[in-house]
């Protein structure tokens, strides 16, 4: 007589297998991530390497495998892409020490001062602009920007160009740089501050001494977003920069309308080269083992 297996016999099995190997169960929990990363993120990373050292058939548009590194030398040697590639950099610099001002005094109010009830209206008011459109908050700024426009009748609007899009991608990242300033500032224990006061340090030693190195990490934090973005931006350098080009656009044209892939992808390896740098500058100040 041939024995029935019991009911559920085939998951019970399973899950004791998956208890006596605990390697294959650590294998099979991060294996689909590591996939992920390995060969779909890293994977195109290491694709567009590839293809910056690739050139285009001057006559046919053809791309030529042939390793080399022109396209790198064309942006070191020729003046307009240095001058795009610093104002790039400057862009973004100016982008995140606005954001980080601005960010500072309404983060300090939400953790610090507001009642729970107000912050939690406070960072439903910070995350509120993030659903709404990239592209409806860039035109919004465009039309606030335009002769006429509301910032204009008051003699406040920039024009199109550069300060303008500092403006715009100032307000476009802020929440990324409000959110973890407001998350340090809330695991900074008020009794610190109490301290600080009963000791005699006035404001600016407190904020000096005790509020800033707990800050400092959160900063970071939020400047990797705000200088990253920043960097690989071109749509609202296209909506209200004017005739000024920045890193974003140059990838953008040579791809599409130069028809360059090889160069487009030398230039986009730029950012990345230049964000490696900044977080192995930062990690040398200790910043990141504290986020």
């Amino acid at each position: 007589m041939v024995g029935q297996p019991a009911p559920g016999g085939g998951g019970a099995a399973s899950a004791g297998v998956l208890h006596r190997r605990p390697r294959l169960r650590l294998g099979l929990l991060l294996g689909p991530p590591v996939l992920w990363l390995g060969v779909l993120y890293l994977g195109s990373l290491a694709a567009l390497f590839i293809t910056s050292l690739w050139t285009v058939d001057a006559f046919g548009g053809n791309i030529q495998r042939i390793w080399n590194l022109d396209n790198y030398r064309d942006l070191a040697t020729l003046d307009v892409y240095r001058t795009i590639t610093l104002r790039t950099l400057a862009t973004a610099a100016a982008v995140t020490v606005i954001d980080a001002l601005l960010a500072f005094p309404i983060a300090l109010y939400m953790a610090k001062v507001a009642s729970p009830r107000a912050q939690r209206l406070l960072v439903v008011a910070v995350l509120m602009p993030l659903w709404a459109s990239y592209l409806v908050k860039a035109y919004a700024w465009r039309g606030m920007l335009a002769t006429g426009g509301p910032l204009d009748s008051v003699g406040l609007s920039p024009g199109y160009g550069l300060a303008a899009t500092v403006l715009t991608l100032s307000y476009l990242w802020l929440p990324y740089m409000i959110l973890p300033m407001y998350a340090g500032l809330e695991r900074l224990p008020g009794s610190l501050l109490e301290a600080s006061a009963d000791l005699g340090a006035s404001t600016a030693t407190t904020m000096r001494r005790v509020v800033l190195p707990v800050l400092f990490p959160a900063v970071v934090a939020g400047s990797i977003f705000t200088f990253s973005l920043t960097l690989g931006d071109y749509i609202a350098v296209k909506i209200v920069g004017g005739a000024n080009q920045m890193l974003g656009n140059v990838v953008y044209d040579s791809f599409l309308t130069g028809n360059n892939t090889p160069f487009a992808a030398a230039v986009a390896t730029i950012p990345v080269a230049v964000m490696l740098v900044y977080l192995a500058a930062v990690r040398r100040t200790g910043a990141l083992d504290s986020l």
